[in-house]
């Protein structure tokens, strides 16, 4: 062990930073050194490769550890915000937080499969949050969604959302005006929203919730004190689900 300490020690760090330093060595002791640290890794070039394993290891504990002091540390803008809409059970026992893109394709393809884990657990409060990362198209989309809500209420946004997810063009005002009348809701009441200071501060909230989280890319799942940046097959999701109702 103290070997493989030395070698990952030589493999990333300066020499002039190995504990005890070679400060003290003459020239020819710290040639000397350096020769046999140079003969052991090429006689045993196995031991770079399983400090780097440990070096991995400790980054991933760290960067979990990371995420959990920054859920705690926002846990009320994450699972309570009131602008944000909620659905599944509304007393489920876990929370799972959707940062989402409606442009964004894996979004879409964890759609189905989060609706689906969703219904069929049955104890999952499920909120999902505006964050338009990918141009004009997923911010005139995230307007519309939370416009739709602030207008028509929570059955407007869940309708909305959906309908948002399967569209394939542009979501110009032509379109988002016939998937308004299409959907049973007033459109022109809605589009007027959509540009209002309180649609706008939804969003803004988001994303500064997203970098305080350090959330860059869509979709970023927060269930529990979990981080899951990227899409995630259903199984996988409720096997974490299962987890954080464990404790």
């Amino acid at each position: 062990m103290r070997r493989l300490v030395l070698a990952l020690s030589l493999c990333l760090m300066p020499l002039a930073a190995l504990a005890g330093g070679l400060g003290d060595m003459t020239p020819a002791e710290k040639d000397a050194f350096r020769g046999e640290v140079r003969q052991y890794l090429l006689d045993n070039p196995e031991v770079i490769l399983e400090a780097l394993d440990v070096l991995q290891s400790r980054k991933a504990v760290a960067e979990q550890q990371a995420d959990v002091d920054m859920v705690q540390a926002n846990a009320p803008a994450i699972f309570e915000d009131a602008a944000s809409w909620v659905g599944g059970n509304p007393q489920g026992s876990v929370t799972i937080v959707e940062f989402m893109d409606y442009r964004c394709g894996y979004c879409r393809k964890a759609y189905t499969e989060i609706e689906d884990l969703v219904k069929n657990d049955g104890d999952i409060r499920f909120v999902v949050k505006e964050f338009p990362i990918l141009g004009d198209d997923s911010l005139i989309s995230a307007k519309f969604a939370i416009a739709m809500r602030m207008v028509h209420g929570d059955a407007a946004y869940k309708a909305a959302h959906d309908a948002l997810i399967a569209l394939r063009g542009s979501p110009d005002v032509a379109t988002l005006g016939r998937l308004a009348a299409d959907l049973g809701y007033e459109a022109a009441e809605v589009m007027a929203k959509m540009e209002s200071p309180e649609v706008s501060a939804v969003i803004q909230a988001n994303r500064d919730l997203a970098g305080a989280l350090n959330i860059t890319g869509t979709p970023t799942f927060v269930i529990d004190t979990t981080m899951l940046r990227g899409y995630l097959p259903q199984a996988d999701m409720q096997k974490i689900v299962d987890q954080a109702r464990k404790g």
